[in-house]
């Protein structure tokens, strides 16, 4: 990585142009991102991973030798030898050559199934000898071990953590964030020993356990070494040049060894201030400090770096930055502690208020913050910066706040003076580089830039969520790739798009009938709910809830559903629009539950998705002695005619009997109300955060003209509709509001209704039950897995405990502690 930010410094330098750059590479493949390197085993290939822009190295004309490290340097030759014997002459050499795992040096470190987590070639290993174990174990429990660890339990590996030190992350938290840390990831199911070292890998040719200096012993099928690394500075040494005493390749403060011919950069060299840096930061501000040099046009010194880091590991965030550990004389302690949440914050302050430093564990949403405004004086209290809402802290301090001066990307160096200038995150990354690093910025530049002054979707797109439905509509455009490739902004063409419009273009294509939603580049744009057909709940298991039009069931059914519930120990609960709702379900046993439930003649209620939920309906005149209509036969109607149907946010409706109401339908998206004559339509309804009543749209209207309005107003709204937008929130921000409305549905004043009528006949014609089709097809059955490298391995972490004679997510223990020292 730091390799490749020199080339792109000397680049920036003007120097391609007019010399001859060799880079030898011990790996197989380009340069690559090893801060993401365990994002591999949830689906990012070699190639996304790689850091080298498409068409770089040609562009530059870098000669690349890849998978032949250079093996001796000839100083007083100039010539650098490589292992194949390739001889390449230097005017200027840079040794970028990193570090390398520290294995210790036990007895059965060289058995089989013991590895080592640098590489992408590593990890190919691990994941292919995973195969064949059922348990791992990590000795380390720093940032590589713990994501190391979170590898082997995403391939199925009950699995064991060692760490000589008394807490995980010795380096980068206290023992108040170690406790929390360790508290979430025991509640995880992996296993912690810390305070403990190896002794020995045991095993006759494989490994089969490891025996611990407190003399227990683990049984263990595989190991992985992650106890830190070492600087690969042999060839400095072979060469006479100078290396610390605790290794290291000696440099200046502008990265030049003791031969001013021969420059170090990154993991491998000793800086100035007698320090080898491990992080990528400091990384790439040593690559431009000796690339400015060696062209000869930059004034700039490395005497130091800031040593923050913000990381999920095993999906807990973890952050610090500063004085974290309270070195700085007379500093004092601000803490907050949720043990039951596995939250600890706690910053270090000067006696004058000045900020140091800080740990955040389980909650780092403020580090983009907290951290540039270190060595800053916070322009709130700093018991507030910590204290979550309700608990005295009334004042939200955004990056706003900050200084000019605040280094917001510490990867690439880039203050809030910076970026503010610039208009868009694509603007950023290409003028400044910043949110291209580790990427723990991105958040934080996304709050500094304002929203797209062209009114477009996002920074991908130009074009509002309305024009780029007519875009896929007119064009019969059915990828996300297309679209963006075809009508994104100059600056994203090519990219991998954002957050904000992948969902959106998501459900645009799924508007207009794209197939199966799990089909293609369609599944990869999917949230985790859409993803697996299911609601995921707050412990990792899923909820099933089946159709029932107008909440009318037949006997069979409700025995079948019992018998769900029953075989598969879930939580059973009728909800508030008339459904059953089945809760905790491993995502491996949906395809078994869905198979049942098909064949007894369900299909998918859609809870999980962007589309129709339920049309809640009260028994009408069937039953009920007010009655003035067949409200459940509507309902059900109703229900299986929009049933499927993808929009920009979830639909509700309901239908009532009589003007009684008892079905609440003015509360819906669109609700319909029995009279004498027939029935009343209304619109734009909300009864959620934000209650809305709902507009009357037409009355005293027979059935097909409801229906063929129904149609129409939904069609409409999901054609103009932004995204994430109810229909309550569409119909007071659209121009002219209901008055506009009903004279493009009622009264067809665009001339478009026939084509809206066309579009919702096309959606009925083509629907097809999602998860009845995912039953019947084994590679869409293929997701359905806790552990993709053991399918039939359930996932651990998902525990319950009884109540009221069924089951709920079991949870930690609260314990809530706030203290300032």
């Amino acid at each position: 990585m730091v390799g490749q930010r020199f080339l792109e410094a000397l680049a920036d330098n003007g120097v391609m142009g007019h010399a001859r750059v060799v880079v030898l590479g011990e790996e197989p493949r380009a340069a690559y991102d090893r801060v993401h390197l365990t994002s591999y085993f949830s689906g990012t290939t070699p190639d996304e991973l790689s850091m080298v822009e498409e068409g770089f190295i040609e562009r530059h004309g870098i000669e690349l030798l890849l998978d032949d490290p250079a093996a001796h340097i000839d100083r007083a030759a100039r010539t650098v030898t490589t292992r194949a014997g390739r001889s390449v002459a230097y005017d200027v050499l840079v040794l970028a050559t990193g570090s390398y795992p520290f294995v210790p040096p036990v007895p059965g470190k060289d058995l089989t199934g013991c590895f080592v987590y640098r590489t992408i070639e590593d990890l190919l290993a691990i994941e292919a000898y995973a195969k064949t174990a059922t348990t791992g174990a990590v000795v380390g429990g720093g940032l590589l071990g713990l994501e190391a660890a979170g590898a082997l339990k995403g391939l199925g590996l009950a699995t064991h953590i060692v760490e000589f030190a008394p807490r995980l992350m010795p380096a980068q938290v206290d023992d108040g964030g170690g406790a929390a840390l360790l508290r979430t990831i025991e509640n995880m199911g992996l296993s912690v020993h810390t305070g403990v070292g190896t002794q020995e890998i045991t095993g006759a040719g494989a490994v089969d356990g490891m025996l611990l200096s407190d003399g227990s012993r683990l049984t263990t099928d595989l190991v992985v070494f992650s106890a830190g690394v070492r600087p690969r500075d042999q060839l400095a040494r072979a060469c006479g040049l100078p290396v610390g005493e605790r290794g290291g390749i000696v440099v200046d403060e502008r990265c030049r060894t003791a031969d001013p011919a021969v420059f170090a950069i990154g993991e491998c060299a000793l800086t100035s201030d007698g320090k080898v840096y491990g992080l990528v930061a400091p990384g790439y501000e040593m690559a431009v400090t000796a690339a400015g040099t060696i062209a000869g046009g930059l004034d700039k010194s490395f005497t130091g770096a800031d040593m923050s880091t913000k990381l999920k590991l095993l999906g807990v965030d973890v952050a610090s930055f500063g004085d974290a550990h309270g070195a700085t004389e007379g500093s004092l302690d601000v803490v907050y502690t949720d043990a039951r949440s596995g939250i600890y914050k706690k910053l270090v302050v000067s006696p004058d208020g000045t900020l140091l430093g800080g740990v955040l564990v389980g909650d780092a949403e403020m580090y983009g913050t907290l951290r540039p405004l270190t060595g800053h004086i916070p322009p709130i209290p700093c018991e507030q910066l910590v204290l979550p809402a309700g608990l005295g802290a009334p004042v939200a301090l955004g990056p706003e706040a900050l200084p000019d001066d605040a280094v917001i990307c510490s990867c690439h160096n880039v203050t809030k003076g910076e970026v503010t200038p610039l208009s868009s995150l694509p603007e950023v990354k290409k003028c400044t580089r910043a949110g291209t690093g580790c990427g723990s910025c991105v958040k934080t530049l996304e709050k500094l830039l304002p929203r797209t002054g062209d009114g477009g979707l996002c920074d991908c797109f130009a074009k509002t969520r309305q024009e780029l439905y007519e875009i896929a509509l007119a064009l019969r455009v059915t990828s996300y790739e297309a679209l963006l490739d075809e009508h994104g902004r100059e600056s994203a063409r090519g990219g991998d798009g954002c957050e904000i419009c992948k969902p959106a273009v998501a459900s645009i294509l799924a508007s207009l009938g794209n197939g199966h939603i799990l089909d293609g580049g369609q599944a990869a744009l999917q949230d985790t709910n859409d993803h697996f057909l299911a609601n995921i709940q707050r412990n990792g298991s899923y909820s099933i809830v089946p159709r029932i039009p107008g909440g009318e069931i037949t006997p069979e059914k409700l025995i079948v559903i019992g018998e769900v519930a029953r075989d598969h120990g879930l939580y059973t609960k009728i909800t508030g629009g008339q459904r059953i709702d089945l809760f905790g379900a491993r995502v491996d046993q949906l395809p078994q539950i869905w198979a049942k439930l098909v064949a007894a003649g369900f299909e998918s209620g859609h809870a999980y998705g962007k589309s129709l939920r339920t049309v809640k309906s009260c028994v009408g005149r069937t039953w009920c002695r007010f009655g003035v209509q067949d409200s459940v036969r509507m309902a059900i109607r109703l229900e299986l005619r929009y049933r499927g149907l993808r929009s920009p946010h979830k639909l509700k409706s309901a239908v009532s009997g009589c003007a009684r109401e008892c079905a609440e339908a003015q509360s819906k998206d669109f609700g319909v109300i029995a009279t004498a004559n027939g029935w009343n339509l209304y619109v734009g309804g909300n009864g959620g955060a934000t209650p809305r009543h709902a507009d009357l749209l037409a009355q005293d209207l027979s059935d097909a003209e409801l229906v063929r309005l129904i149609d129409r107003f939904l069609m409409f709204y999901i054609r103009t509709a932004d995204r994430l937008e109810r229909t309550s929130v569409w119909l007071e921000r659209i121009e002219g509001g209901l008055k506009h409305v009903k004279d493009v549905v009622v009264h067809d004043s665009l001339g478009i209704c026939d084509e809206l009528e066309a579009l919702m006949a096309a959606h009925i014609d083509d629907y097809r039950d999602e998860w009845a089709e995912t039953i019947e097809d084994p590679e869409r059955l293929a997701r359905f897995v806790s552990f993709v490298n053991a399918p039939g391995t359930p996932d651990p972490t998902v525990r319950f405990v009884p109540e009221r004679g069924q089951i709920k997510p079991e949870l930690p223990v609260l314990a809530l502690e706030v203290a300032a020292r």
